[in-house]
């Protein structure tokens, strides 16, 4: 089997960090062709040095110089290339059959959204893009005959346990709901008047997953299934009443897809992402991701509770950004972002994140998304309001 050219947006994160231990694994059935990073110099350059990747994108211009200088000094042949446009044309090149798409937040948008253009096998890590432009990613991969599968571990555990000839219709395919997993984060049980002084170290402290700062804080405030939900919605062509959230703390089941004659089918596993990193690469294969293997005796319980809607408002906000769709997703996740980033600097309080997003979404007019510039459009309409409603807090 010849060797399958592989582009990593945002491989200097936790995502993309994980999906090269994959790859690594695999020398003669992967190849990189391009690494990107947004400013973390340092790192891409080792990271293109030991997987011989052909080009290194940083989308920091101003980082350009810093990134030859270090690839220079590990004489690494890497081509630099830099700037936001730098990055769709890495997700868009013919060398390259698969994108893994794992930039945080809206900035992936674009190139993700190119590599579904290009007609490649998107591996979609940044849920963020799904959620503010799902239908325009829906209809592109239509039109582009491109292949998008989930890498997020509850999404990904959806795609394996529908059915193979699930088509695009759930209640087709015999589906009555399709059942997410949520850790609880590190906050779970936790009375709603301590959620007051949570400390951004505390929040980034998650009990079962190792992530970024920022997809670590949206796990402790539910936002992250929020977001999950909306993702869950587009990639399925799943209704809202169609989803469903529950609370597991161990991550050990990652979700459930419950059918219509009573039969709950459900993906278990470590909570490794190398485990839906290596399925998605593969798919429909399988291959060794080298993950700690599962052993139910070891674990001896999993327990199930329904999500605390009280304390993290967050995750019922998301429901009600689903019911009104148009640009609601792109002001929800828009306002999020922003949000989290005035918590991490110690801006506002952990209990501010949600009421923060509530005051950004009232504050907006609903309307319809008919494009990308749309999208664009919306997205900085909201992080202006938002650092408003911030500032005057």
């Amino acid at each position: 089997m010849a060797s399958q050219g592989i582009t990593v947006l945002g491989s200097t994160g936790s995502i993309g960090e994980s999906t090269l231990k994959v790859l690594a694994r695999h020398p003669d059935r992967y190849h990189v062709v391009a690494l990107s990073a947004h400013n973390n110099v340092t790192r891409l350059a080792q990271q293109c040095r030991q997987h011989n990747a052909r080009y290194a994108v940083i989308s920091d211009v101003a980082k350009a110089p810093a990134l030859q200088a270090a690839l220079d000094e590990l004489q690494c042949k890497s081509e630099v290339m830099a700037g936001c446009a730098a990055l769709g044309t890495a997700a868009s090149m013919d060398e390259a059959g698969v994108v893994m798409a794992a930039i945080v937040g809206a900035a992936g948008l674009e190139p993700t959204l190119q590599a579904v253009q290009s007609g490649k096998r998107l591996l979609l890590a940044n849920k963020e893009s799904m959620v503010i432009a799902g239908e325009l990613f829906r209809k592109a991969a239509a039109e582009h005959a491109a292949t998008i599968i989930p890498v997020d571990s509850e999404h990904n555990a959806l795609f394996q346990v529908l059915p193979e000839q699930f088509e695009d219709d759930l209640e087709k395919s015999g589906v009555e709901r399709l059942i997410l997993t949520a850790s609880g984060g590190p906050f779970l049980h936790r009375d709603k008047a301590s959620l007051t002084r949570i400390t951004p170290e505390e929040a980034c402290n998650h009990p079962n997953w190792e992530m970024g700062r920022k997809i670590s804080v949206d796990s402790a405030t539910l936002m992250n299934k929020g977001l999950e939900v909306i993702e869950a919605r587009w990639l399925f062509n799943a209704r809202p009443d169609q989803i469903e959230v529950v609370v597991h703390p161990q991550s050990i089941v990652h979700s459930l897809v419950a059918y219509r004659d009573g039969s709950v089918l459900a993906q278990l596993g470590m909570p490794d992402m190398r485990t839906p990193i290596a399925h998605a690469l593969a798919w429909p294969e399988r291959i060794e991701a080298g993950v700690k293997r599962l052993n139910l005796t070891d674990i001896g319980k999993l327990e199930f509770y329904a999500p605390d809607l009280d304390s993290f408002p967050g995750l019922g906000l998301a429901f009600q950004v689903l019911e009104a769709g148009g640009n609601a997703p792109v002001i929800f996740n828009a306002a999020n972002e922003i949000a989290v980033d005035a918590f991490l600097q110690k801006r506002i309080g952990f209990l501010q994140i949600a009421s923060t997003v509530a005051a950004a979404l009232d504050g907006c007019e609903t309307a319809r998304i008919s494009g990308l510039d749309d999208v664009l459009e919306f997205d900085r309409i909201a992080r202006d309001m938002t650092d408003r409603i911030i500032s005057s807090h």
